[in-house]
């Protein structure tokens, strides 16, 4: 009987429990299938710090050679790494990680040549159906000639391209605290920032795949309590914390206090305008706030608002041509790295511009953050459909209310916006509020919940 892999394949990656929901045995076949539907003859590929990565990695690159597909192995990267290779080396590419889920998991990432995502409607569901049948069928029978597996390391490569995009030189000394979660930050941030006018105070550099120190995700307020408390007594300009594949960044200033992705999202914004002459595109998601689009045309670009989702933004930065794109999930794109996201570079520019002026982050950043927002509230509900046509029920018709289904449901008002959308792949609705004071956002919040949790 066909494996069922509708718990493992999800919207934009492949990710489970290893060995529960899959194995080397799976990896090799998943390498066989991503081939054949990129039609690839040379892929690259590396991994995270996971104990699991090494050997389903392998396994991947097994599975890719027996179908004469030439393999490099970059071995130890963090995702924005991977993707660096595949636009520099213009080969599609697999990354190992299952980013901050916790250490029984491991996932893949896998995109085309150029960084440009394989999802659900790009390939997933297609590479899905071949390893699905193979797992009933057998492997498919080898190539004539098998492909070639080498090694490359393209650390020191990414890390130049990285810093040919932004001009740290010139920066006046900035002391930052940084965060590595024991996920790939400790392996790129020290070649990244090496030589830099930075004095770096460490977090937890060193690899290790099983999170000894706390969960590799800084969007969950428990995982940035360290860095918060290390920024004061340090006296330091900022703290960076990352991810475990170091995909994402999240920055706090120098009182420990936590700067909203929104406005890195702005910030980032303004100076991309800047570089392109104050003209671009810049895409948002529909929960970043009300600040992303208003900065984005102070600052001459054009605001593009799109669902939530890596796979939208890059699909829609492909087609408008976009310069730069943000999430509040603290993703950041660039034109100028594929269109892929990187949060080493997001990181690189807050750098810049904090080391570009004289005042501290916090009053930087105060011109970006303009409103009141609840971050994201998840609740469990077991009928979501059931629960968003109750909300839309309370808010149509009202008068000065405007309702949007682009993701989920979006309500707004002059003074305030929410947007509740469910989870793809649990029982949740996800709830985001903004409004132009604190009293609002609250009652504005309080509203939504007791509906979404009635």
């Amino acid at each position: 009987m066909a494996a069922d892999l509708s718990q493992l394949v999800k919207a934009y990656d492949v990710r489970g429990v290893v060995p529960d929901q899959w194995d080397e045995s799976l990896a090799e076949l998943f390498g066989a299938a991503f081939v054949q539907v990129t039609g690839a003859s040379a892929i690259v590929i590396g991994h995270d710090m996971r104990p699991s990565s090494p050997g389903l990695s392998r396994a991947f690159a097994r599975g890719a050679a027996a179908r004469g597909v030439d393999v490099t192995e970059i071995g130890l990267c963090s995702t924005d790494q991977l993707y660096y290779a595949s636009g520099a080396l213009n080969l599609p590419g697999a990354m190992f990680t299952a980013s901050h889920n916790p250490a029984q998991y491991n996932g893949i990432k896998m995109c085309r040549m150029g960084a440009a995502p394989v999802g659900q409607d790009t390939g997933l569901a297609e590479i899905r159906e071949l390893v699905e049948g193979w797992t009933e069928s057998g492997a498919p029978a080898p190539a004539a000639q098998a492909g070639t597996i080498t090694q490359r390391d393209t650390l020191a490569d990414y890390a130049a391209h990285l810093r040919s995009l932004v001009d740290l030189t010139s920066i006046r000394p900035l002391k930052v605290v940084v965060d590595a979660g024991n996920g790939m930050g400790g392996h790129t941030v020290p070649t990244v920032f090496g030589g830099l006018p930075l004095e770096v105070v460490p977090m937890y550099f060193e690899l290790d795949g099983t999170f000894p120190n706390h969960e590799a995700n800084p969007l969950d307020p428990a995982n940035i309590v360290d860095l918060q408390k290390r920024v004061r007594e340090e006296s330091a300009d900022l703290g960076i914390a990352f991810d475990g594949d170091a995909d994402r960044c999240f920055v706090v200033d120098e009182h420990g206090a936590p700067v909203s992705p929104s406005a890195i999202t702005a910030l980032v914004a303004s100076r991309e305008l800047a570089k392109h002459g104050g003209k671009g595109t810049v895409i948002h998601n529909l929960i970043t706030s009300w600040s992303v689009p208003e900065v984005v045309k102070e600052n001459g670009g054009t605001p593009v608002r799109t669902r939530v989702g890596h796979s939208f933004i890059k699909a829609e930065m492909a087609k408008t041509g976009a310069i730069f794109g943000g999430e509040h999930s603290a993703h950041y794109y660039f034109k100028d790295f594929w269109n892929a996201d990187t949060g080493m570079l997001a990181a690189l520019h807050v750098l810049a511009a904090l080391g570009g002026q004289d005042g501290p982050l916090s009053g930087l950043v105060a011109q970006y953050d303009r409103y009141a927002g609840s971050g994201e509230i998840n609740s469990t509900v077991a009928d979501q459909s059931g629960r968003l046509a109750a909300i839309k029920a309370a808010y149509e018709g009202q008068e000065g209310v405007e309702l949007d289904e682009l993701d989920g449901l979006t309500v707004t008002a002059a003074d305030w916006w929410f947007n509740v959308r469910p989870s793809n792949t649990e029982p949740l609705l996800r709830l985001n509020a903004e409004a132009r004071d604190e009293t609002t956002m609250a009652k504005v919040r309080d509203e939504a919940l007791a509906i979404i949790r009635g």
